[in-house]
């Protein structure tokens, strides 16, 4: 199986409007992605977690940045489109305009 970097991505005012979330709907939100955790367990390599604020590092220094990452997991699937077939309905889509990027991890040759 390949292993896959799955990036759960969103606008800012999104993410901004769901930690607004009543005690209930973040509680629901928890909910859904146990459940669908539990369903991809077989999938799922290392479940990852939520993306706090970013920091890029340059030559010239660093820079606080601002970006659409919500979150990872790194997960197995014969193929990118096997593993997108097994996202629908995932609970990142509750996030408004919220959209999960699939990316091959790749090995390092020689490493």
């Amino acid at each position: 199986m390949k292993k896959f970097l799955v990036l759960y991505k969103a606008p800012l005012a999104s993410f901004e409007q769901m930690m607004k979330a009543t005690p209930e709907q973040q509680k629901a939100g928890m909910d859904a992605w146990k459940a669908w955790s539990m369903k991809a367990a077989t999938s799922i390599v290392d479940m990852g977690g939520p993306l706090g604020k970013s920091l890029t590092v340059s030559p010239r220094g660093t820079t606080p940045t601002r970006n659409e990452l919500g979150g990872f997991s790194i997960m197995q699937a014969e193929s990118k489109e096997a593993l997108a077939e097994s996202m629908k309905g995932h609970p990142h889509f509750m996030t408004p305009d919220g959209v999960i990027e699939i990316v091959d991890l790749m090995s390092m040759p020689g490493m």
